[in-house]
């Protein structure tokens, strides 16, 4: 009787494994893709340990011409291999040589630096370049190590893995927000990170903080909501004669005249701002407020002060 229930419980938890199983490979839940095992180079610095053989086992140094040292082997060639690999290849010459028993012979691989096959860091940092991949690296402490994001960073990095450049992958990355967002994502050796540029909108002028604010992180940003950011105008200021300077698609740029006191009022629409759109707020004559919004538009560059974490 014992066994017919010890069998009866096994049939049980055999197919109740089988149904959780199944659940699991429901396409419901995607599966994230891991880096792919990256090649051995010149200049790399591999660890060799064979099993329960100490005197066989070491630190070596692939040369110039992608081989290494290995003790009572002599060189070994392992460049553009994985770490796998290379460890199958020592294996078998060991057997080969007769120096070691097939049961005898097993050897990890494991690439402790990498010497040519740096992290590339492009776009809205403060130095970008190729960076050393040594131990492991995560996104954060590659993007600080290049200096950190600019203000004109998006909140968003996109990663391009060295063996899958045709999937890159999106993560968002803002890490002086109100609520910060790092991810912990792990960077390997000639991997590309890629800052993109936030859209930006200038407020200029009689206003209490002038500057550029980011409208990464919104939906959009209204004329009312930049003038919140900026914490309204000055006592002299024109609200009347508001220019906003757009810049059309062909390159040139119009000024177009915003009611702003209008629109604080509610007898006006509000107006949605697009990227590179600079609001221009006046202490003079209409005219006059056109022809500086025009020139402050063009004259825009690295003096004026960027806001990002104003709102998100």
């Amino acid at each position: 009787m014992a066994t017919r229930y010890a069998c009866a419980i096994a049939i049980c938890m055999t197919l109740w494994g089988q149904t959780v199983m199944g659940f699991a490979r429901q396409p419901g839940a995607p599966t994230p893709r891991s880096a792919p095992p990256l090649n051995i180079g010149s200049g790399d610095l591999i660890t060799v340990t064979m099993f329960d053989t100490p005197d066989l086992s070491g630190q070596f140094r692939v040369d110039a011409q992608g081989d290494i040292v290995v003790p009572l082997l002599g060189r070994v060639h392992v460049a553009g291999e994985t770490a796998d690999e290379a460890a199958t290849t020592i294996e078998k010459l060991y057997v080969k040589t007769d120096i070691l028993k097939p049961i005898a012979s097993y050897a990890t691989v494991f690439i402790s630096e990498y010497a040519t096959q740096g992290i590339t860091v492009n776009g809205e940092v403060k130095s970008p370049g190729v960076y050393p991949a040594l131990g492991v690296r995560m996104l954060n402490n590659v993007i600080s190590e290049a200096g950190g994001e600019l203000p004109t960073a998006a909140s968003s990095v996109v990663i391009t893995r060295r063996g899958d450049p045709e999937h890159p992958i999106t993560v968002k990355y803002n890490p002086l927000a109100l609520k910060p967002s790092v991810p912990q994502v792990q960077i390997f050796p000639g991997d590309t990170i890629m800052v993109p540029t936030a859209g930006i909108v200038y407020v200029l002028g009689d206003v209490k903080r002038p500057g550029g604010y980011v409208l990464d992180g919104r939906n959009s940003l209204t004329v009312e909501e930049a003038m919140a950011l900026c914490q309204g105008s000055g006592d002299a200021a024109k609200l009347d004669h508001t220019q906003l300077v757009r810049t059309l698609k062909d390159g040139s740029r119009v000024a177009i005249t915003v009611p702003v006191n209008r629109i604080f009022k509610g007898k006006a629409a509000d107006v949605v701002l697009r990227d590179g759109d600079i609001l221009y707020v006046p202490t003079s004559n209409g005219k006059l407020a056109a022809e500086k919004a025009v020139t402050a538009a063009i004259s825009i560059g690295s003096e004026v002060v960027i806001y990002k974490t104003a709102y998100q």
